[in-house]
């Protein structure tokens, strides 16, 4: 019988993959592509003080071109259990939604890609390899997960010639967007020493909260840019201020505070850390004063319009008639490692309740994807 896409996304929302946890998800997609005649790699990787990871390489083909679908099957802890309408993992549809945790990112992409695929190779053998790259860590520390299957790749000198990932890129109706890159992500902690002391005797003391205002100030003061053709103005974003002090009359010795930027291509990790440094120093009165760590968890992309972001466009307006939009909007995802091994687009599900409480999918729209990913595939092994 052919996989039916709605109800094998049932099947792999009711794995409890919350991250790091695999729940049983991915041994759900495996089975399901050894049974489409796919070899298939179970890969778990672990580093010292992260979370061990399972993941997933299947591929059906031995040559090329390969066409990779990437992925994950971790999905964000739920929140409240009494906050939801219906059990987080019971996959029950209601009114023509399928409720779940992961309904939208991303295990309903997955599942219309795989009865995509099956539809293609019903139809007859293809010229060229089809491959999944899927993990168990991309909503968590993204360590042990997509990264290191690809040095795996790498290694076993197994190329992948183009790749689409399923994250769920539309905002609120299907067919809104392709993403044909990512800002970058840099977060900050930046601590500030100073004296403490009585507020009744400033002079005796040296404010590390008024130190700490004057550098988030000159952080803050001016945009970092106005953005470009392809992606929006860069943003810090100010995400913590932790003083710690719950005495009145108590000058603060020392204050903490966090910060993200989300930068385009018109900076680099490197480039904003000496931006970073040179501001801090001066507002700060030398960089004695205060320490930062910075954490980088990914630099901005761009794979600008060609014949794969073409190809989706193209196969979505087959499908429903209207022409997505390419953009560079939102958070990172695991395209950041894929980007380095070929050409990379993201299309996937509506996005409008992921993460959230009642996350869902619209059950007419596991289907629609599922034609529109049929259709890429064809025309992929017809034009590749």
């Amino acid at each position: 019988m052919a996989i039916d896409p709605v109800e094998f996304a049932q099947d792999l929302i009711r794995c409890a993959s919350v991250t790091p946890e695999d729940g049983g998800a991915l041994g759900v997609l495996q089975r399901a592509l050894e049974g489409l005649g796919f070899t298939c790699h179970p890969l778990e990787f672990r580093q010292d003080g992260t979370p061990d990871v399972k993941n997933l390489y299947a591929r059906i083909g031995e040559d090329g071109p390969n066409f990779c679908y990437a992925g994950h099957t971790d999905v964000v802890p739920t929140g409240p259990l009494d906050d939801w309408s219906a059990d987080p993992f019971a996959a029950e549809i209601r009114h023509g939604e399928l409720y779940g945790r992961g309904a939208s990112d991303m295990k309903g992409g997955i599942a219309a890609f795989v009865a995509a695929v099956e539809r293609v190779l019903a139809a007859g053998p293809i010229e060229g390899s089809i491959s999944f790259l899927i993990t168990g860590d991309e909503e968590g520390p993204a360590i042990n997960g997509t990264r290191k299957v690809l040095d795996w790749l790498q290694a076993r000198g197994e190329k992948l010639d183009a790749c689409l990932v399923g994250e769920p890129t539309n905002p609120s109706e299907l067919g809104e967007t392709v993403k044909i890159g990512r800002r970058g992500s840099l977060n900050a902690i930046l601590t500030v020493k100073g004296t403490q002391g009585h507020v009744a005797y400033p002079g005796l003391a040296d404010n590390a909260a008024h130190r700490l205002v004057r550098m988030l100030g000159a952080l803050t003061a001016e945009s970092l840019d106005e953005g470009n053709e392809h992606f929006q103005p860069s943003s810090l974003q100010v995400t913590s201020i932790d003083i710690g002090n719950p005495t009145e009359n108590l000058i603060p010795g020392a204050a903490e505070a966090r910060f993200n930027i989300r930068f385009n291509d018109l900076h680099s990790s490197v480039t904003l850390i000496g931006w970073i440094g040179e501001t801090l120093d001066n507002a700060a009165g030398g960089a004695e004063n205060y320490d930062i760590a910075i954490r980088v968890s990914g630099e901005s992309f761009l794979h600008p319009p060609g014949p794969l972001s073409d190809l989706i466009a193209d196969s979505v307006e087959a499908v429903l008639g209207r022409r997505p939009e390419f953009n560079t909007t939102g958070g990172t995802s695991d395209a950041r490692f894929i980007k380095d091994y070929c050409p990379v687009a993201e299309f996937g599900m509506v996005g409008e309740t992921m993460h959230k409480v009642d996350e869902r999918a619209r059950v007419d729209d596991i289907r629609r994807l599922t034609d529109i990913y049929q259709a890429v595939l064809e025309g992929y092994f017809k034009n590749p």
